[in-house]
């Protein structure tokens, strides 16, 4: 019976992770209805209902969630050994899962990889762009990429790059259209960029100190995006106030596109931190790539 259920049970952990039968597909390479009809034999030769299907989602029942969580621990230890032993090869090999947000991506992580990935051809590393703060247990990444500020006490976090400072930004067009705001209370006055956070499903509030004093301000604008690149073209295009890290646009500043404002209440905040569950057993290819980002 182990033998029939056991690949059966590794594809039911992917769809109890993904909740969907389309992305578990899309991981394990094979069909939605093969896997659809491997999910219905398991539950038959179980006799026990795993999955809780819609005609949009898929979730697993409380004796799918169960068996999810009992086997969870069970094979990450067996796909962490796999993963050790490839690393005893003459040549450092493996795959590395990160998920990382959209600026840490290009800032950080994007041009380490480059050169890393260059000097080591036989190490796969995967990357999912999320601003949403993901579970990476959950998920099964081997580590992120999020500020300082950010990282659950339970993880181990090494930093990567400096502190991150962020700017207010708005094109000559519009500050000469609509003024120059002088306190952050202002912006109550003006159009502004917003940015909703995957994770907590509302509008970011601008954030803000100056002399001890910090404060939070919900603004208001006629445009809401969550890419990076977008709130930076929508600024300059003079829709409006963005909100985004300072290294993003040192060229549109040194250049005229943008202007700053309220430079003196801007916030440091403490830099991007590579971090990864305290259990995890690092293979060789895991600590060779947290060499290369530390430096």
């Amino acid at each position: 019976m182990l033998k029939d259920n056991f690949n059966d049970l590794l594809s039911f952990m992917v769809v109890a992770r993904e909740r969907s039968f389309t992305r578990a597909a899309a991981q394990l390479g094979v069909s939605q209805s093969a896997l659809s009809h491997a999910m219905r034999k398991l539950e038959a030769r179980l006799d026990v209902r795993l999955l809780t299907r819609t005609t949009r989602s898929v979730v697993p029942t409380p004796a799918g969630e169960q068996l999810f969580s009992r086997l969870s621990p069970h094979l990450q230890e067996i796909e962490q050994e796999l993963t050790a032993l490839c690393s005893t090869r003459d040549k450092p090999a493996g795959a590395i899962r990160i998920v990382a947000g959209e600026h840490a991506m290009d800032a950080v992580l994007w041009p380490a990889l480059k050169a890393f990935m260059l000097q080591y051809p036989e190490i796969n590393v995967e990357v999912t762009v999320d601003n949403g703060l993901t579970d990476i247990v959950d998920g099964r990444f081997d580590a992120g990429v999020r500020l300082g500020e950010q990282v659950a006490k339970d993880m181990i976090a090494v930093r990567i790059a400096p502190d991150m400072r962020m700017a207010v930004v708005g094109s000559p067009d519009y500050l000469a259209r609509f003024g120059v705001p002088l306190v952050p209370e202002q912006l109550g006055e003006h159009r502004c960029i917003n940015l909703r956070l995957p994770t907590r499903g509302a509008v970011y509030d601008w954030e803000f100190e100056r002399d001890g004093r910090e404060l939070r301000v919900r603004v208001e604008g006629q445009l809401t995006l969550s890419n990076l690149s977008q709130r930076i073209d929508a600024a300059e295009s003079g829709l409006g106030l963005a909100y985004v890290p300072e290294s993003s646009v040192l060229d549109a500043l040194q250049y005229g596109r943008l202007v700053r404002v309220l430079e003196s209440w801007c916030p440091t905040f403490e830099g991007y931190h590579l971090y990864y569950p305290s259990r995890r057993q690092h293979t060789t290819a895991f600590r060779l790539l947290l060499d290369a980002l530390r430096q």
